[in-house]
């Protein structure tokens, strides 16, 4: 079974996730370097990074490790940012998946705090849990980085700790060094209180805008 979607995107009110593609070069672009203070620990490609960094996801794609999006806001029709899901755990025997991680996410300075990246996760969400039926859904970041801990239990995923020497770290002066990543999850049995929680958020988002 391929680690792909079977549609050509995920749509939402405030945002469409987009296979992601060189078409989003430009905007993504122009997305990262509006103001980079809030990428300390986060891996967002420099302006003259951006079609290195799709060509590496695309490679994680094509090893059935990754499917990568770009976020593209309805408002304005540009790609403001990406995300992805990562990291597929099958069954035995291949039936499927039990399990995926959401991550790689950025977005630029003036989409963060618009409701984009909550609906962005209430699609991701939905979709594995839905589509793929997958029994839990894994998020993580720095153990360092209070802002994105915060915001993964704002979307209601459980803490379940801190795994230390985990993964890369992607804060600057630190190639080379391993960090100690904070562990997040939803399962199956979360999934339905967690989906009215997130869905409620957005409808009052999109009706703030429209009111």
């Amino acid at each position: 079974m391929e680690f792909r979607l079977s549609r050509p995107a995920i749509e939402g009110s405030l945002v469409r996730l987009e296979p992601l593609d060189y078409a989003h070069a430009a905007d993504l672009a122009r997305a990262a370097e509006e103001d980079r203070s809030s990428y300390g620990f986060t891996w967002v490609p420099a302006a003259g990074e951006v079609e290195k960094y799709i060509a590496e996801q695309h490679a994680r794609a094509e090893a059935g490790r990754m499917v990568p999006f770009a976020q593209v806001s309805r408002s304005s029709g540009r790609a403001v940012g990406a995300t992805a899901f990562w990291d597929p755990r099958a069954w035995p025997g291949g039936a499927g998946w039990y399990a995926v991680e959401v991550g790689f996410t950025w977005l630029s300075a003036s989409a963060q705090g618009t409701g984009i990246n909550t609906e962005a996760k209430l699609l991701l969400f939905d979709h594995a849990f839905s589509t793929w039926q997958v029994e839990r859904v894994d998020m993580k970041t720095d153990a360092r980085n209070a802002r994105c801990r915060a915001a993964l239990s704002g979307l209601g995923a459980q803490f379940e700790g801190v795994l230390r020497n985990w993964s890369r770290s992607w804060a600057p002066g630190e190639e080379g060094r391993l960090r100690d990543s904070a562990m997040f999850s939803i399962t199956a049995a979360e999934w339905p209180d967690r989906r009215k929680t997130l869905e409620s958020r957005v409808a009052g988002i999109v009706a703030g805008r429209t009111a």
